[in-house]
């Protein structure tokens, strides 16, 4: 962690840093000739000559007109001046002393050249001329500032990107051009030269100790990690185009340690843990994996891809956000469909979020999984895009994929993730409704297969509502809102409205319906309170058949159980579910599963001999994996936490394999009269006008409920055009209509009507 008092130790270091470099471009932009005295000056201080002698050996002359009083004077003003450059040094000037003193020490004319006379306006007059001891003092000053714990700035980017102390100070150089306004003026000065006040690869060469030649190679730090910008004209040398800091780095220079702003655009940051609400253990053991595989990596020096495996991605970021946290970093989420697919933009991405990742405590969470929901062009793009991208990377990253992916460069960590077992959600519920609980936490973990963070959310916008509903049925609401969304992309939801009253079924069939509810209702209490879910391996769904013919109220008897039940209802078109290409169908098999199973949703298989037929003799490859996507079906009806319903008009053809892993088998048979003529009677709406229909006479018409309900709709919409009442006549007619569509026979007779109402 930084010290409170570093921003403070960081700012000495960098003015320290910043009057070392204008001593030196000082020292670099005086004359030649002078530079040769100042260098000669320096080696007699050093090494003084003997008394009477001068440092060629002559015989020492005295200055003509020189005083002992003259001579005083001027040791006393060089005191002076000394004594100004140290408090220069150390920061200890005012603005108002710079100005005063810069002029009482100010240089002789012939000190500062005809090029500062023609630019005065422009160039700071030199406070006195720059010396190699003052230059070295202040080398001393600033490397005494950098022993600090932990290191400035501009020392820590040096040893994080591994930066060289030419390149270092060859960094400083551009910086130091949006640091102070001084620096402008000194490198025209220093490159004599007016039209280049600006800092070059050249002037560095000039002016740095140990300079390198590579340090602007493409792949050395300055260049690879975009530390610097090189405005290079068409036909203007490397050495001599100016040299610009890139402006993140010139911010974490002055201390100002922020994400890139061009990575802000495409990276969300993902809310970590606060330290109130723990993982469930079967999450946490998720998490004390990953932090074991990194911390591994961390010692052989590259961190393994992390990849998330699992659909349910609110676990997933929990758990990468736990993890992050217990490392002490900061989590971004980048979906991978923003990944650029042009290879050098990619490559510039990844850089930059390496430079980030050395420079700030972040982990990347890098969202893949609708990437393998389909083989599209743009799909497969994009999942190359996510490889070159993680092969060019050395840092922490969450990859959220689903299903373990093989990557180019090498395999990453799977490590599953699946939501809390339903005595964690049940706790979860408990704890978050606390004296309101009142069995409710039971029912909704048992009906419900949510995450941490779905159940929170729940909550929230339940008690939000403040309508006069129970809060037990507000939280059921909320339950059912928050898991349909995902599996209305898959399937087809029905709106259930039909009730036990509306169905017409012998006394088996219709008691049969009722255990299926029943069981459905009462299975968290038989599995987890009773112990059967311990005791038991498999088989713990609920599965059912229903067989008849085509309109023989299949779909209605759905329709009642998801009414009854409160559960959503959605039919399957296997068509959609099933994929010519291998591999394909379990997976869009998986993810249906798993989005119903969070809303205990009653999936409705409707035309199930379709695939469920009897198994083919394999006489290829295609036969044989089509045999084991049946095998995947049946293996997740039985597991799965919902009603599945498998519906056929043609129960001999199904596998008898498969019809004794079935829980419940329901036959629809054609309707007798009795049951006909109790249809007839509820399938008018009260609303509608009825004359003197004949239920007795309608019953005898050998039709199915389905036909009863379509001839029921057409005899409305008739007796609407005429503007009459729906009557005995306009209900033959549509009859008549109806078994014509049919390709039934007809006998005229039984569809005119000359008596009364039955």
């Amino acid at each position: 962690m930084i010290p409170a008092d570093w921003q403070q130790k960081n700012d000495e270091y960098l003015a320290l840093a910043l009057a070392w470099l204008r001593l030196r471009l000082e020292l670099q932009a005086q004359p030649e000739s002078e530079r040769e005295r100042e260098t000669k000056a320096s080696q007699e201080e050093a090494y003084p000559a003997p008394a009477g002698q001068q440092s060629d050996g002559s015989p020492e002359k005295k200055a003509w007109g020189q005083s002992e009083e003259n001579k005083a004077q001027s040791s006393a003003t060089s005191t002076e001046r000394q004594g100004w450059i140290k408090k220069l040094l150390t920061g200890e000037l005012s603005s108002r002393e710079t100005s005063a003193d810069s002029q009482k020490f100010d240089l002789e004319p012939n000190a500062t050249g005809a090029l500062h006379a023609e630019r005065e306006d422009l160039i700071d007059k030199p406070q006195s001329p720059a010396k190699k001891v003052d230059v070295a003092q202040a080398a001393i000053n600033m490397e005494e500032a950098g022993k600090v714990e932990p290191p400035p700035a501009l020392i820590m980017l040096s040893q994080r990107l591994g930066l060289s102390r030419f390149e270092q100070d060859l960094l400083l150089l551009s910086a130091a051009m949006e640091l102070d306004t001084r620096i402008e003026g000194l490198c025209a000065r220093a490159q004599d030269d007016m039209a280049r006040p600006y800092p070059t690869f050249a002037l560095g060469l000039a002016l740095f100790d140990n300079p390198s030649w590579d340090a602007l190679s493409p792949h050395r730090p300055l260049r690879y990690w975009q530390l610097l910008e090189i405005h290079q004209a068409a036909a203007q040398p490397l050495t001599s185009s100016p040299l610009r800091a890139d402006e993140r780095i010139v911010s974490f220079i002055k201390g100002l340690n922020y994400l890139d702003d061009r990575l802000s655009s495409i990276l969300v940051p993902l809310p970590l843990s606060n330290g109130k609400a723990d993982l469930p253990p079967s999450q946490s053991a998720s998490v004390d994996e990953a932090v074991q595989h990194l911390g591994q990596g961390a010692e052989r020096g590259r961190f393994p891809v992390i990849q998330l495996l699992g659909w349910d991605r609110q676990s997933m970021r929990l758990m990468a956000g736990m993890t992050a946290s217990r490392l002490g970093l900061h989590l971004y989420r980048l979906p991978a469909e923003l990944l650029p697919s042009d290879v050098t933009e990619l490559e510039t991405l990844a850089r930059l979020w390496q430079r980030e990742s050395l420079l700030l405590p972040v982990a990347l969470y890098l969202d893949a999984q609708n990437l393998d929901r389909n083989r599209s062009s743009e799909a497969a793009s994009a999942a190359s895009a996510v490889d070159r991208f993680l092969g060019r990377l050395s840092c922490i990253v969450f990859l959220d994929v689903g299903e373990t992916w093989q990557f180019s460069w090498g395999e990453g960590i799977g490590i599953e993730v699946s939501k809390p077992t339903p005595q964690e959600q049940k706790a979860a519920w408990a704890a978050a409704l606390g004296k309101e609980e009142n069995g409710t936490a039971d029912l909704l973990a048992g009906q419900f297969n949510l995450s941490l963070a779905g159940i929170g959310q729940v909550i929230s916008g339940a008690k939000e509502d403040q309508s006069a509903v129970p809060l037990k049925d507000r939280l059921w609401k909320g339950c059912l809102a928050l898991t349909r969304p995902r599996l209305d992309v898959l399937a087809q939801r029905i709106d259930a409205r039909a009730g036990w009253d509306d169905i017409v079924l012998p006394a088996a069939e219709a008691s049969l319906l009722h255990q299926i509810a029943d069981q459905v209702r009462h299975r968290s209490q038989v599995y987890d309170r009773w112990g059967f879910r311990r005791e038991m391996n498999r088989g713990l769904g609920i599965s059912a058949l229903f067989a008849g013919e085509s309109g023989t109220g299949k779909t209605m008897a759905a329709e009642v159980i998801a009414n009854d039940l409160g559960l959503s209802l959605y039919r399957i078109d296997l068509s959609a579910v099933v994929n010519k290409y291998i591999g394909e169908t379990e997976k869009n098999l998986r993810w249906l599963f798993d989005a119903a199973e969070d809303g205990g949703a009653i999936l409705f298989f409707d035309e199930a001999d379709a695939l469920f037929g009897r198994r083919s003799e394999v006489k290829d490859s295609h036969d044989r994996y089509a045999n084991i996507e049946i095998n995947y079906l049946l293996q997740r009806i039985e597991s799965y936490r919902g009603l599945a319903i498998l519906a056929t008009n043609m129960k001999s053809a199904l596998d008898l394999a498969f019809l004794r892993r079935l829980r419940f088998i329901v036959n629809f048979a054609f309707p007798g009269q009795t049951e006909r003529k109790l249809i007839w009677q509820k399938v008018f709406p009260e609303e509608t006008p009825l004359q003197a229909l004949n239920y007795d006479k309608l019953a005898s018409l050998n039709l199915t409920g389905g036909s009863i309900h379509n001839i029921a709709l057409s005899s409305a919409f008739l007796a609407a055009s005429a503007g009459s009442q729906v009557t005995m006549p306009i209900v033959l007619s549509a009859a008549r209509t109806e078994m014509r569509k049919l390709d039934r026979p007809i006998n005229e007779a039984d569809y005119v009507w000359t008596g009364g109402a039955g």
